[in-house]
């Protein structure tokens, strides 16, 4: 699918609306120099395009309790022939579609995605403390029958985290 095509003004009112997805159709339009109709306009087709996906409010993971964030890698077992197994039904879930489902269902995940290399996943989980990451590795993640390898990271020191996109 061909990206839309932004001109000046539409990059500004994006950037204006991830800095502070709160201000009113007004204030947008004033800092763009539109009047509100035209700017409303320009909001509403780039939400239709998709490109203002959603408005969310963004937390402080620690003042809500969450004091520990850890990126971990997962690899999956590689899906077996079915021919040569004789076990695998035909339409049955793959490994890859069966663990994207679960991490669905796992709210310490709060982003996952799929990786060329080494690993297959990499999640980014947000959880309490170690204990907290102990009872989910060892209870959920470690126990999805496709999860053959996992590795863990964890932020010591946050040095940027914004989810502003660039607009070049």
């Amino acid at each position: 699918m061909a990206a839309m095509e932004l001109d000046k003004t539409d990059r500004k009112i994006l950037a204006i609306l991830q800095a502070d997805g709160r201000l009113s159709n007004q204030e947008v339009a004033e800092r763009v120099s539109l009047s509100p109709s035209p700017c409303l306009r320009r909001i509403k087709r780039l939400e239709d395009a998709g490109i203002i996906r959603q408005y969310v409010a963004l937390l402080e993971p620690a003042k809500i309790g969450l004091g520990l964030l850890a990126y971990v890698n997962v690899r999956l077992e590689k899906q077996r022939d079915a021919q040569a197994s004789g076990s695998a039904r035909s339409g049955s879930a793959t490994p890859r579609t069966d663990f994207a489902a679960s991490v669905e269902n796992w709210p310490e995940v709060v982003a996952c995605y799929a990786m060329t290399g080494e690993m297959d996943y990499l999640l980014r989980v947000h959880v309490e403390d170690m204990e907290h990451f102990s009872r989910f590795m060892m209870g959920t993640l470690l126990r999805h029958p496709a999860v053959l390898d996992v590795k863990s990271s964890f932020a010591l020191q946050r040095i940027k985290d914004t989810t502003a996109l660039p607009l070049l």
